[in-house]
C-alpha cells in the first residue's frame, strides 16, 4: 500500500468503529494481564467465560496468591494448557507483589521478564492498560498486514516494525485493535468477507478471487 492508500485504509477503520476495545473482558492492568496470559492459543470468548466468576474474586495479584493455583486451576479449566498457564499467573502474582508493590508495570522490560509474558503480551498491556501506541501481533494482524501489503513480513516482529513505521501518528493508538478486528471478521483467513470489507478497492486482492 502506498503512504495514501494507508491513511484511507485506517480513516475507513476508524470512521467504523471509533474507539475499539479489546474484546478481552478485564476490570483493571492486572485482570487484562491474567487474561491476555490465558488467550494464548485460546478464543477471548472462551478466556471471557472462563475469567467472569473469577473477576469477580479476584482483582489483584496478592488475591491471587491467596486463592492458590489449585483454585485458579478451577476456574481456568475450560482453557486450553490450563495447568501451565495457572502456574505462570501465581509466579507473575508473585513477581508483581514482591518486586512490583502489587501494581503492574508500565515497562516493557517489567513486563516481560513476568512469567509467561512475551513481547505480544507486553504490546497488550501496554496499549490497553497505559495507552502506549503499541503493535502487539497477533494471526489476525500478521494475516492483514501480509495480505494487504500494509506491512508484510515473514515474523510477527517484522511485521511489528513495519507497521510501526507505516501507520500514521494519528491511528497508532488504536491500529492493533482496528487490524485485529478487521482480520477476525471481516478479513478472514479462509473466506475473507471482501463484499462487505470498506477498503476492498485498496486492497491487491481487488479483482482476484476471494
Amino acid at each position: 500500500m502506498t503512504p495514501v492508500q494507508i491513511e484511507s485504509f485506517f480513516a475507513r477503520l476508524a470512521a467504523a468503529n471509533p474507539e475499539p476495545k479489546s474484546e478481552l473482558e478485564h476490570v483493571n492492568a492486572f485482570t487484562l494481564l491474567v487474561a491476555v496470559v490465558l488467550s494464548a492459543q485460546a478464543t477471548d470468548k472462551g478466556v471471557n467465560k472462563a475469567t467472569r466468576a473469577l473477576f469477580e474474586q479476584v482483582t489483584t495479584p496478592q488475591a491471587m496468591l491467596e486463592l492458590g493455583e489449585d483454585g485458579l486451576k478451577e476456574h481456568i479449566k475450560t482453557i486450553g494448557l490450563f495447568n501451565s498457564k495457572a502456574r505462570n499467573v501465581i509466579a507473575l502474582s508473585e513477581q508483581l507483589v514482591r518486586d512490583h508493590g502489587g501494581a503492574v508495570p508500565a515497562d516493557r522490560a517489567a513486563l516481560e521478564a513476568l512469567p509467561g509474558v512475551g513481547r505480544k503480551t507486553a504490546n497488550v498491556v501496554l496499549n490497553v492498560a497505559f495507552g502506549q501506541p503499541t503493535m502487539a501481533v497477533d494471526t489476525h494482524i500478521f494475516r492483514v498486514a501480509n495480505r494487504t501489503g500494509l506491512a508484510p513480513g515473514k515474523t510477527p516482529r517484522a511485521v511489528e516494525d513495519g507497521l510501526l513505521k507505516v501507520v500514521p501518528p494519528a491511528y497508532l493508538l488504536h491500529a492493533h485493535h482496528w487490524l485485529i478486528l478487521h482480520g477476525r471478521y471481516t478479513c478472514t483467513a479462509r473466506k475473507p468477507k471482501c463484499d462487505t470489507c470498506p477498503a476492498h478497492d485498496l486492497c491487491p486482492r481487488l479483482g482476484v478471487a476471494c
